[in-house]
């Protein structure tokens, strides 16, 4: 019989996230997920990742486990190769030192248009609302490579968002551009619960590029509200590792603050 591994769909994002980071390479680092993300790629695959802070906190060795509202604390600042401000932090990805950015998200569209701030209703009396960009909509402007994570659910993936937040490809192609963000930026990547995405080079859209081992193309588009274009080779994703599980349950997030979630199982 198969051995299966048992994780949570923070986990296997988390997992994902960490594996499509290149080592030596600049990462602005987002609250939450982004930081676990940033921690387990260090530790396992890019030991020389430099990751930047909103704070100002550039380079620092994060010290474990994770601690929530942290941010700006000692966790993320040990060893840092400079501490400075916000607007330093947000002028170096401005001038386009950053390569990487992680975001979250509430809604995602079909461009990689991010909204974070509120569902239903209008900005001025909405249904529900929420943190808003913070930092979001400069690490989406000006880093070079956009990572987008989020919960894969129906009714995040829309084809038409409740707000713009962060812009992704905007319109289409050359809209980013035409609104005076920087060429060649933009998002790259879309880790989900159960698949990733990047974009078409043409058309800017949405495009399923991988699975979750054990499930199906059909399995992902069926609970997305908008269909994404489809890759000619759809390939799998392995599971959280034993060494990927280990560090997040046991060294990282030992609480389970941010790993928590829906258990899943997949083959090993």
């Amino acid at each position: 019989m198969a051995r299966t591994v048992e994780f949570t769909d923070t986990e296997f994002m988390i997992a994902q996230g960490a594996r499509l980071l290149e080592d030596g390479k600049t990462f602005f680092v987002g609250w939450g997920i982004p930081q676990v993300v940033a921690i387990l790629a260090q530790k396992l695959y890019v030991p020389d990742v430099v990751q930047l802070f909103e704070f100002g906190a550039i380079g620092p060795q994060s010290i474990l486990p994770f601690v929530r509202g942290t941010m700006g604390g000692p966790q993320n600042t040990y060893r840092s190769l400079q501490w400075l401000n916000m607007n330093w932090a947000f002028s170096y990805s401005a001038a386009g030192y950053m390569d990487y950015g992680m975001l979250g998200a509430l809604q995602v569209d079909p461009y990689g248009n991010i909204n974070s701030t509120f569902l239903g209703g209008t900005f001025e009396k909405p249904g529900r609302r929420f943190a808003g960009s913070g930092g979001g909509n400069q690490v989406a402007s000006h880093c070079w490579r956009t990572i987008i994570i989020i919960k894969h659910e129906g009714r995040r993936f829309v084809p038409k968002l409740d707000f713009v937040t962060s812009p992704g490809y905007l319109s289409g192609p050359g809209a980013r551009e035409r609104a005076g963000l920087p060429k060649d930026t933009g998002p790259y990547r879309v880790v989900t619960s159960k698949a990733l995405f990047g974009f078409d080079e043409r058309t800017k859209e949405m495009t399923l590029l991988s699975v979750l081992r054990g499930a199906s193309p059909d399995d992902v588009i069926r609970e997305m509200a908008f269909r994404p274009r489809i890759a000619k080779e759809i390939s799998e994703i392995a599971p959280p590792t034993e060494d990927e599980l280990r560090l997040l349950r046991e060294e990282i997030d030992p609480s389970r603050i941010i790993i928590r979630g829906e258990r899943m199982t997949a083959p090993a």
